[in-house]
């Protein structure tokens, strides 16, 4: 029963003066990591994503969108196994450029569509990160919360368009909280299933200064299986520990990761159909 494992995380690429020694040990114990693929958000620059390209050798695949300052949405995902195609959407509602949300416009938050060719099995890696909620406030009333909610709506809609035949997994951090009203439309729309669903753990580190509003179960990695195949899922937060670096205890960011391992009973494989 072949493994399909992946790891997300928001690296927290905000360029700082140790931002670059921190990303480089990062890199390191990703490539020393016996995972499938690998979802990043918050990378920040175009050099940090060519450290991650330069220091993770272990996987060879990786996917992008261009920009002049880094890559689109801050996202990158390396994979062990062949990428197929890629494909970048822009969230058509960004919020208001005149509030906090600016950060999100500048970095040109999307949603970064891999498919990769596995075990003989298609995937569909679709790595995201929203705009942020800068009030902590996801009430139905809140602006940051509407502006999520469109946000979601156009992932479902990507999800939904996905080969039946394809294993689709959807991950990043969605800065919205477990359990939410968000959360329960966008499962219901997109037809994915949360392995941690009730866990409610935060998958921010906790800091000193910053309202516990604000610490939320908001990173997530979901699946939607094609029906042909026998799968079994788990999943667990890593992460969490403070590791050795320049005499020092650091944190590689301030969220945890989520990794996923997806075990196929691949006995009985599908015809083969385009992934399009």
């Amino acid at each position: 029963m072949p493994t399909f494992s992946l790891l997300t995380f928001n690296c927290y690429g905000v360029p700082t003066p140790g931002t670059s020694s921190r990303l480089r040990l990062l890199a390191h114990t990703l490539n020393n990591l016996d995972m499938s693929a690998v979802c990043l958000q918050e990378v920040q620059s175009n050099r940090h994503r060519r450290l991650f390209e330069r220091e993770c050798e272990s996987y060879p695949a990786r996917a992008y969108e261009p920009f002049f300052h880094a890559p689109k949405g801050g996202l990158l995902t390396m994979a062990r196994c062949p990428i197929m195609s890629k494909e970048f959407h822009l969230y058509t509602e960004r919020g208001l450029w005149y509030t906090p949300a600016l950060a999100d416009w500048i970095l040109h938050k999307g949603i970064l569509i891999t498919r990769l060719e596995w075990e003989h099995m298609p995937v569909v890696l679709i790595n995201t990160h929203l705009t942020a909620n800068y009030m902590g406030n996801w009430s139905q009333t809140n602006m940051f919360a509407k502006h999520e909610y469109n946000q979601l709506r156009q992932l479902a809609e990507c999800v939904r368009e996905q080969p039946t035949n394809a294993l689709v997994l959807v991950c990043g951090d969605f800065n919205i909280p477990r359990g939410s009203w968000l959360y329960d439309a966008f499962l219901e729309e997109s037809g994915l299933t949360d392995p941690l669903e009730g866990n409610l753990q935060s998958t921010l580190r906790p800091r000193s200064m910053m309202p516990s509003r604000y610490f939320m179960s908001i990173d997530y990695a979901l699946v939607r299986a094609p029906d042909v195949y026998g799968v079994k899922v788990e999943s667990r937060f890593q992460f969490e520990d403070v590791i050795p670096h320049n005499n020092k205890q650091v944190a590689l960011s301030d969220h945890y990761a989520v990794e996923l391992l997806v075990n196929v009973d691949d006995g009985n494989p599908p015809p083969d159909v385009s992934m399009g």
